[in-house]
């Protein structure tokens, strides 16, 4: 993700990369050639060069110790999400900014992808009516890049995010259950479901098991359904119907009423030069309050989701002595008895083997041709059809 960031930031107006950081180096060579500037071993390298903002895209086990150098400095810094791995972490590091006074964003990234910000926009403006319930997928195969936390802070904290952002609510309630496939220490899955302050149900499914890439949105109302893919970056709306199916066949699929399915038409830019432009201009007001960023306060909320959305699921795990299976909600059926084999019938005395059956031989039957009486058919009257040009 550093690299990405290093790409926007050597072209972005108003704003002058001089350097990038990586204890490991940089064995390809790829910021030098494609950015220009040196690539440092030490935080401490890169504050003696007086920069102004930083982004911290280290292991997220990192982001406390890093971004908490960089506010003692003065320094203003936009840090990868999630914020930080544990919510008093988290916390930390929003009192060691705001004290200074120095604007903090986290990295969510998909709150500037142009489907959600179109959903957003329209949400506000009423079109949906009432929410009802918002459904969010993220799936894809496993990015081997990400090695210090499971898929609910890589990943689900994008959902969590999101889902707040879009609705304007807090969450209320939740319930969670992973599970860990890949032989690693954290979870590769995660089901979420629960609601929001106002009573909105929410859903999540999150994992990198699946050779499927889904990102996928949707949000129900009392007037319809917006859909936002954000690997398209497609805003689709399913309108409730105003029109009555008279089709029996069709309501069974469709319901009594179907109504009209619009794809939107937008500018559609890249959202991480979207969060960048945003930050920037965050940095020359010297406030991130109002100016479109995901706060360092707001990331933190997204920290302390996704530790309930752990502890829930830590909760519901199964015992630890490697027993699979948990006790039935229900009490089991019973086991139904096997029936006996059917016997098969004897064949009785008249009845020979089909296959000793002989062929019968054919015989020709005689046709005599048959005489047919004319009769005499009176002229009917012609029908209306036969009138008609």
């Amino acid at each position: 993700m550093g690299r990405n960031h290093a790409r926007i930031l050597s072209s972005l107006e108003g704003v002058e990369f001089v350097g990038a950081v990586d204890p490991a180096g940089d064995p390809h060579g790829s910021v030098p050639a494609v950015c220009g500037v040196p690539v440092l071993s030490e935080v401490a390298d890169l504050l003696a060069l007086g920069v102004d903002y930083a982004v911290v895209a280290c292991p997220t086990a990192l982001h406390e110790a890093v971004g908490l150098q960089l506010a003692a400095h003065d320094v203003c810094a936009l840090i990868e999400k999630p914020l930080a791995h544990t919510p008093q972490a988290a916390r930390r590091l929003v009192d060691a900014f705001e004290e200074r006074g120095l604007v903090a964003g986290v990295g969510h990234v998909e709150r500037f992808n142009p489907a959600l910000q179109q959903l957003r926009a329209r949400l506000e403006a009423g079109e949906l009516g009432e929410v009802f319930q918002v459904v969010t997928r993220r799936q894809g195969p496993f990015p081997h890049r990400i090695a210090d936390v499971g898929v609910v802070k890589d990943l689900a904290t994008h959902d969590i995010d999101l889902t707040s952002w879009v609705t304007g609510q807090a969450y209320a309630s939740l319930a969670a259950r992973t599970l860990s496939k890949s032989g690693r220490e954290h979870e590769d899955m995660v089901a979420v479901v629960g609601s929001l302050t106002d009573g909105t149900m929410v859903s999540h499914l999150v994992n990198w098991l699946s050779p499927l890439k889904e990102r996928f949105t949707a949000v129900t109302g009392e007037r319809g359904c917006f859909v936002a893919d954000t690997l398209t970056a497609d805003l689709t709306f399913h309108a409730n119907g105003a029109v009555a199916t008279e089709w029996e066949a069709l309501r069974a699929f469709r319901g009594v009423a179907e109504g009209d399915t619009v794809r939107y038409a937008f500018a559609k830019r890249e959202p991480l030069l979207v969060e960048h432009e945003r930050f920037r201009d965050a940095v020359r007001n010297g406030t991130g309050q109002g100016s479109g960023i995901v706060t360092a306060r707001e990331g933190l909320r997204t920290v302390q989701v996704s530790a309930a959305v752990l502890e829930s699921a830590n909760e519901a795990a199964p015992p630890a002595d490697g027993a699979r299976d948990a006790a039935p909600l229900v009490e089991p059926l019973e086991p139904v008895e096997r029936m006996a084999p059917v016997e098969p019938l004897a064949p009785t005395e008249h009845m020979e083997p089909v296959d000793r059956v002989a062929a019968a031989e054919a015989v020709e039957v005689p046709r005599e041709p048959v005489e047919v009486a004319p009769t005499r058919t009176e002229r009917t009257a012609p029908t209306a059809a036969e009138h008609t040009a």
